[in-house]
């Protein structure tokens, strides 16, 4: 993405590692995808699988060198960072219960982490992991991807510039119903290990797409999580960890309002693929974005008509222009908004490597993470003493 004016000082590509994500795992492949789209990153490392012998498959597969295709991801950080052209980036693709212990051993290193959410399987090790990063001399990026939209930018900007108001409801779900049947018990992968809490973590359609929800509110509202009343339920026979959530949210007060709000989280709602929307309302108006039709936001100033506001369109703030590609009417989904997340990390990673701070960059970090698992523990929590309002422990 070509930044006119900013990008001279980012010049060179990121020698990019990978745990995890081998042959046959979706979300690596999308990491590996959107890292490319923006031509900041060369892929030349990775520990692909759990046995050495499937990670070399999958390095023979993806054409890398077979001496920087490693066993294990111990393996990986000891000797990729003694090399001269070792990696300076490592993205940890796996199941949730495998990111700690990557994570850890990349960071101690001075290796950039790049991780999938939630950011660990506990709060116990997320808090442990902030620790780490806290001290690291490294940077820490959580890939909450749907914080790349444009438009999701453009929400965030009106906000911050007061064009809503005090905001005073707020309105997450995320339903999707691949999961309506037990998919785990038919050769999913993608589901036998989301729906196990030994690899997923205490939480299951929270954990996956309900972190997701909350993270998106968070981030275009700006508002602070302090307590919640969870309904957690797992509608499939036999199923270990919940399918379904309904949640009723507490913001911490703001300018004497304090925000109220409703997550929904469905992985058995037939008829719904990847429904993810948010609806903000404040004290002068309100907006309404949709990951299924992510170039535009509706925007209704109190006692006026709605507005319909595009990516790159009349309105468009400078917020959404930057992290576009293409003029209005050409539309922008999911790979290109995950690859802004990518694009915004190696702008702060290529600053990092002159001393300097790319302060104009904006990706999720490892304090999301740790709410992340302070929200699943709190939902699971407040589930298990009948809804009972639990606050957040971060």
């Amino acid at each position: 993405m070509a930044i006119e004016g900013k990008d001279d000082i980012y010049s060179g590509r990121i020698r990019l590692g990978m745990v995890g994500g081998g042959s046959g795992a979706f979300i690596g492949g999308v990491h590996r995808m959107v890292s490319r789209l923006d031509d900041h990153y060369t892929f030349v490392a990775g520990a692909l699988s759990s046995t050495p012998e499937k990670a070399l498959a999958s390095g023979k597969e993806l054409g890398l060198d077979p001496e920087r295709t490693y066993g294990s991801y111990e393996e990986m950080a000891e000797k990729e960072a003694a090399r001269e052209d070792g990696i300076e980036a490592v993205a940890i693709v796996t199941p949730n219960h495998m990111h700690f212990g990557p994570a850890k051993a990349f960071l101690e290193k001075g290796i950039h982490v790049i991780c999938d959410k939630p950011v660990t399987s506990s709060l116990e090790e997320a808090k442990a992991l902030k620790a780490i990063a806290d001290k690291a001399d490294a940077l820490f990026i959580l890939t909450h991807n749907y914080t790349g939209y444009p438009m999701i930018r453009q929400a965030r900007a009106m906000i911050e510039n007061g064009d809503l108001g005090d905001i005073r409801l707020i309105h997450a779900e995320y339903p999707q119903d691949w999961l309506t049947e037990p998919a785990e018990r038919s050769g999913s992968k993608q589901a036998e290990w989301r729906t196990d809490p030994k690899r997923s973590g205490a939480g299951g359609a929270i954990g996956d797409i309900g972190t997701h929800a909350l993270n998106l509110a968070l981030f275009v509202s700006g508002a602070e999580l302090e307590s919640l009343a969870a309904d957690l339920d797992s509608f499939v026979e036999g199923r270990q960890l919940d399918d379904n959530a309904h949640i009723m949210l507490r913001f911490k007060e703001k300018n004497g309002v304090t925000p109220k709000g409703m997550l929904w989280a469905s992985q058995v709602a037939p008829g719904f693929e990847n429904g993810l929307q948010i609806k903000i309302c404040g004290t002068k108006g309100g907006i309404q974005w949709a990951q299924e039709n992510p170039n535009y936001l509706w925007y209704t100033p109190f006692g006026e008509p709605k507005r319909l506001l595009s990516r790159n369109g009349p309105g468009a703030l400078d917020a959404s222009t930057r992290v576009s590609r293409i003029p209005a009417g050409h539309p922008e989904g999911y790979l290109e908004g995950f690859a802004n997340i990518y694009t915004e990390a190696a702008r702060a990673i290529k600053a990092f490597r002159d001393g300097k701070t790319a302060d104009d960059v904006i990706y999720p970090t490892i304090e999301d993470g740790v709410i992340g698992l302070a929200f699943i523990e709190a939902c699971v929590a407040s589930s298990k003493a009948d809804g009972k309002w639990v606050r957040l422990d971060v």
